[in-house]
């Protein structure tokens, strides 16, 4: 019987814990995990523990019998049901995900790929020869967030004091980072009203940005009538697009500097060939797994690998363990940019609730290392990484924090 407590935030002090999941994995792949008495927030008694690939792909596609209506946060938070991308089913996150792919129109992709390409180089450039670079701040996050402010249209003037909310919003649950409980709601207020004065100003003064297309898209739903995003909708989908596509895109990039560093002869592989970066990609996401765990619930009575779970019980999927899962992946521990297949789970594993950003975060990613191999000839990390355990209630659950590097 596994006694493991994954509440515990010591256990992600020095990054995640392979070696336990991996255990994990070989003794009790499916273990029911009791919820500490002591764990703040409003849980249930407990929730089951899901480690293998397949088992983690299978309850991530079939959300008929594991609903995403609890979103995928650990705690209850029954007032964000059927209320956001992450926490719909059905009918109502089929017509949401068609309103918000409709933003993503030819030509607002091939200007984001542009605009993409233009930050990650002008973001290099500033990094380049600095004896002091910490590379998840300067770097690795300056690019994700300035394309989610292009995709906003957020005024320049705006981006720094909206972005520096989003990353204290994420760190909220992380007990070294000294926010309260109270603090961590006001924040979140303060990113809702900020989202809905955005939605108002679109709406009477489009731009050439992705948020105003959003702001009159429509289509034709099942009766034939037009239907469009309310405006809580929208307020809503940018505070996800806010915190979850930066948060992640810095943990894949800074990830993968990481590992290039760590694994010369694979950095070495790719500036020989940067046509074999888009596969390299690939790897990273596999190997820096942002996103910890998603939660679901178990809407019937059923089995996993022969362990029964009851209608109503709380189930989490470990993309980390299910990523390093040595029945999918030859030699799971071994970084290989030239590893193919690649069926990582790191934008979920296909499905109704596939990430609706795996598109923009691969060229995100792509761009940016094809950019960074371009520009530099020494890559140095020159201390080493530090770690912020954000929370078990965080799907991110742990991610660096700071890492100094030096460009050159």
């Amino acid at each position: 019987m596994t006694t493991v407590d994954l509440t515990r935030l010591d256990l992600y002090r020095d990054g995640f814990p392979h070696q336990l999941f991996t255990d994990l994995r070989r003794t009790e792949p499916v273990f029911w995990h009791p919820v500490p008495a002591d764990l703040p927030g409003d849980h249930d008694p407990g929730f089951w523990v899901v480690t293998r690939h397949d088992d983690v792909q299978a309850v991530n596609r079939n959300t008929d019998l594991f609903s995403a209506l609890d979103g995928p946060q650990l705690s209850r938070r029954p007032e964000i049901a059927g209320a956001t991308l992450v926490s719909m089913d059905g009918t109502d996150h089929t017509r949401l995900r068609r309103l918000i792919s409709s933003g993503f129109t030819p030509r607002m992709v091939r200007l984001l790929d542009e605009r993409t390409r233009e930050w990650a180089g002008s973001i290099i450039d500033r990094a380049i020869g600095s004896d002091a670079t910490d590379f998840v701040d300067e770097v690795a996050y300056q690019l994700p967030m300035n394309m989610i402010a292009d995709i906003l249209g957020i005024p320049p003037e705006d981006r720094a004091e909206l972005f520096s909310l989003v990353l204290d919003f994420v760190e909220g649950g992380n007990p070294d980072h000294g926010i309260s409980p109270e603090q961590h709601a006001l924040i979140q207020i303060q990113m809702f009203e900020y989202a809905h004065e955005l939605g108002l100003r679109k709406r009477a003064h489009p731009t050439d940005d992705v948020w105003s297309v959003l702001c009159a898209a429509e289509i034709e739903g099942p009766d034939g009538a037009r239907t469009g995003l309310s405006e809580i909708e929208l307020d809503l989908f940018f505070l996800i697009l806010t915190i979850a596509g930066s948060e992640t895109t810095r943990g894949a990039i800074t990830g993968g500097l990481m590992a290039l560093v760590d694994h010369p002869d694979q950095l070495h592989r790719l500036r020989s060939d940067p046509a074999e970066i888009p596969d390299a990609v690939e790897e990273i996401l596999r190997w820096s797994s942002p996103v910890s765990c998603f939660a679901r619930r178990a809407t019937r009575d059923t089995t996993l690998r022969g362990v029964s779970i009851a209608a109503g019980d709380r189930v989490t999927m470990w993309y980390p363990s299910a990523n390093r899962d040595e029945d999918v992946f030859d030699d799971p521990f071994r970084f290989d940019t030239a590893r193919r297949p690649n069926p990582h789970l790191a934008f979920g594993g296909g499905g109704p609730h596939h990430c609706l950003g795996a598109s923009l975060a691969r060229r995100e990613v792509t761009i940016f290392f094809e950019e960074l191999l371009a520009r530099t000839t020494t890559i140095e990390i020159t201390s080493p990484p530090v770690y912020a355990a954000l929370s078990i209630d965080n799907p991110v659950v742990v991610a660096v924090k700071e890492l100094g590097v030096r460009l050159s």
